[in-house]
């Protein structure tokens, strides 16, 4: 068993214990994931099982996201999970007109403070144990990368809420986003609901539950998705059999590579002449190109 699953990840759940979930059902115990999702979010969780847990690293790090941001509000960890800071009724004028100018500065390389609570390390530490601990420590800024953000839709009140749809490269917290925007508003602001509708190629569309899951798993209708649908965005270079044969047992190809024109460590996806997909290759930036397996995922007979 070696494939994708893409799973709608429920509330109230870390990415650990869904992947430990997985693992049961499966009876599996090679499972990981890609992209961790806060346990109060929602949606696309991509799951790796088998051996396509080696190929999480060559999956594509962009994602999207359906946020709703509540401006009035501050906490500890800027979503409605941490402690209130403040709360304070919003009296701005032209509230969404002033908050779609705002958003623009958050658009393209940005540098952001990651939250107080989160994974990123700090001398060896987790940020999230430290604030548990209440030790103070400066939390160090990141350049991230947010490809576009669009204004869908609010709901006035003493406590505006607003709903963006949000597409952002890798290491981009969403909640940063909203503690940032209050900031700029001069409201304050927090994450009040976090849906992830796109992460590492695979798209909400093409997620199941884990209701659906158990449901295919009893019918006996559950297939993994391909390893290669999360590799689409990967160049492909295809091999004659006999050549592909030896690739397979590790050997460096120089056939047919003297027009190619590589990115040092740029990887590839290797197919047979029949269409198999076999794995992994970088081609060395060197006068005779070679065709180095990084990760060769099936054997030829």
């Amino acid at each position: 068993m070696s494939g994708f699953l893409s799973l709608n990840k429920p509330a109230l759940m870390t990415s650990h214990d869904c992947v430990a979930r997985i693992r049961r059902l499966l009876r599996i115990k090679r499972v990981g994931h890609a992209g961790t999702l806060d346990p109060a979010a929602t949606g696309v969780l991509p799951v790796a099982v088998g051996k396509a847990t080696r190929l999480l690293q060559y999956l594509p790090q962009t994602k999207a996201y359906r946020a709703t941001i509540r401006l009035g509000v501050t906490t500890t960890t800027d979503d409605l999970e941490g402690e209130i800071l403040t709360r304070e009724p919003v009296s701005v004028e032209r509230l969404p007109e002033a908050a779609i100018a705002a958003l623009r500065e958050f658009v393209g390389k940005i540098s952001q403070v990651p939250p107080a609570y989160s994974a990123i390390q700090v001398q060896g530490q987790r940020l999230y144990d430290l604030a548990r601990r209440g030790e103070a420590v400066e939390v160090p800024v990141r350049e991230v990368e947010v490809y576009e953000i669009k204004f869908l839709d609010w709901r006035d009140g003493d406590f505006p809420e607003l709903d963006l749809a949000i597409a952002c490269g890798p290491g981009t917290y969403i909640r940063a986003i909203a503690r940032d925007l209050g900031q700029r508003l001069g409201t304050g602001g927090t994450l009040a609901h976090l849906t992830r509708t796109e992460s590492s190629g695979f798209t909400l569309d093409q997620s199941i539950t884990f209701e659906e899951l158990e449901t295919q798993l009893q019918s006996g209708s559950f297939n993994l998705i391909s390893p290669v649908t999360g590799l689409i965005h990967l160049p492909q270079i295809t091999l004659e059999n006999a050549i592909a044969h030896r690739w397979c047992q590790g050997q460096k190809i120089t056939e047919f590579l003297s027009n190619l024109s590589p990115t040092e460590n740029s990887p590839f996806r290797v197919h047979s002449e029949d269409g198999e997909f076999l794995g992994i290759a970088v081609i060395s930036d060197s006068e005779t190109p070679q065709l180095i397996p990084k990760m060769v995922f099936a054997e030829m007979a």
